[in-house]
């Protein structure tokens, strides 16, 4: 095998994963190729966490045995984890590895790639993604990822510093933090350490110049955390918050135990402290049981709150889950609801980048063409596209916003001289 490509589906711990797969994967020697037809071998990291998830992956498997069929097609990830015996009967597939060998993927498929030539490294992102706790020690309702990642487990503080370290080495400018469930970090270690002492260790490395954070559970943001997060300088201000529905009734019945009044107290702080942090959600819709009054009380509440933005999911009965057992909300009503969110959402997201509209913000450049054309990302989570940039990719730059719409953000490159909010 001389080049390799890599395909991820779901949330930011399979992205961290890649992440580092494509890294290893380089200094064995082979190439990596954005083109997966033009790849000797494939990476498919997969999600499961809806009927959808498990759709796109079938489809991009059979998609790839047709568009490259010498290619050494390996599946891993949550789907391969629940239907490895489905996946293995189709077309093209080497191997399917499980969750729990991830760690020692990139060995075992390379163990008879020896005495390749270095090659030049290619980012596989522009911003570094690094995993530092996997699995979930809950169970709610409609939840497949503890029966597919397994219990919280988290990596040692030497394991993390030495990779943020070697991510600041390599010129990354953004490094995002991800895990199943990033609250539950340190718990299981021993000595137990905090999610708080790990943000705390990373941040004082030197060379680390701004933190992403994936999702957090409210449940366990306590003022001490919350005020750490908002006052740290090297954490983005962006906050993305697992609530799943707006109703106090239906979030029972999910099992996520913590009320609509709490969040908003810590959606308030955190509006109040950080004027301009982007606050965001997950929320499912037509979840069992869900009537119209729910349904009017979530779109209420989703109105009512700071949140900038939110990814509106139809609910999917998962095997093997409680919630899949319930008597389900028709297709039709569901749809419905989605829509009304879905355009709940762009309201607000648009009402939150106009706020910026006119003003200096720092931004990494996540993409550039041939042509100078560019897309940035500022701390705050507002994706801007430049006409014109001059720095490369994982550079910092500040851009003044110019133009904003529903579908898109536009701005341009100005000069260090001008202030940053």
């Amino acid at each position: 095998m001389n080049s390799f490509s890599i395909q991820s589906f779901g949330c930011r711990v399979n992205q961290a994963e890649a992440f580092q797969w494509a890294d290893k994967f380089q200094r064995r020697g082979l190439l990596y190729q954005k083109d997966h037809k033009k790849s000797d071998l494939i990476l498919v990291n997969t999600c499961t966490i809806t009927s959808r998830a498990d759709r796109d992956v079938r489809n991009f498997i059979r998609r790839m045995h047709r568009e490259n069929p010498d290619a050494k097609l390996v599946v891993t990830g949550c789907f391969a984890e629940k239907s490895a015996e489905e996946l293995q009967k189709l077309p093209g597939i080497w191997k399917v590895i499980s969750n729990l060998e991830k760690e020692a993927l990139p060995d075992r498929l390379l163990a008879d790639e020896v005495g390749k030539a270095q090659v030049a490294l290619q980012p596989f992102r522009s911003r570094a993604l690094i995993k530092i706790q996997d699995g979930c020690d809950f169970g709610c309702t409609f939840c497949i990822v503890p029966s597919v990642r397994g219990k919280s487990r988290s990596y040692t503080q030497p394991e993390i510093l030495k990779q943020v370290r070697y991510l600041v080495e390599q010129g990354f400018k953004e490094i995002v933090l991800a895990g199943v469930h990033l609250c539950l970090y340190g718990r299981d270690l021993d000595p137990p350490l905090s999610f708080r002492d790990i943000l705390e260790e990373i941040s004082a490395v030197d060379g680390v110049h701004r933190l992403r954070l994936s999702s957090l559970d409210p449940r366990f943001l306590d003022l001490a955390l919350l005020e750490h997060l908002v006052s740290n300088p090297k954490i983005c201000p962006h906050f993305h918050l697992s609530l799943q529905h707006g109703a106090d009734r239906i979030i029972s019945l999910m099992g996520r135990k913590i009320g609509t009044r709490d969040y908003g107290r810590i959606l308030e702080f955190l509006l109040r402290e950080s004027p301009q942090a982007a606050l965001g959600t997950d929320i499912i819709v037509g979840f069992p049981g869900e009537t119209p009054e729910d349904f009017a009380e979530m779109s209420d509440f989703l109105e009512n709150m700071p949140l900038t933005y939110f990814h509106v999911f139809s609910y999917s009965p998962r095997p093997g889950t409680s919630a899949a057992t319930w008597k389900q909300v028709h297709p039709e009503y569901i749809k419905e609801r989605a829509v009304s969110l879905r355009t709940l959402a762009k309201k607000k997201n648009l009402n939150f980048r106009q706020r910026f509209l006119d003003l200096v913000c720092e931004a990494i450049v996540i993409e550039k063409n041939e042509s100078g054309e560019a897309r940035v990302l500022t701390d705050n989570y507002i994706e801007v596209a430049l006409t014109a940039c001059l720095p490369d990719k994982k550079a910092l730059v500040d851009i003044r916003i110019n133009e904003v719409s529903e579908q898109t953000t536009k701005g341009v490159s100005v000069s260090l001289s001008d202030s940053v909010i």
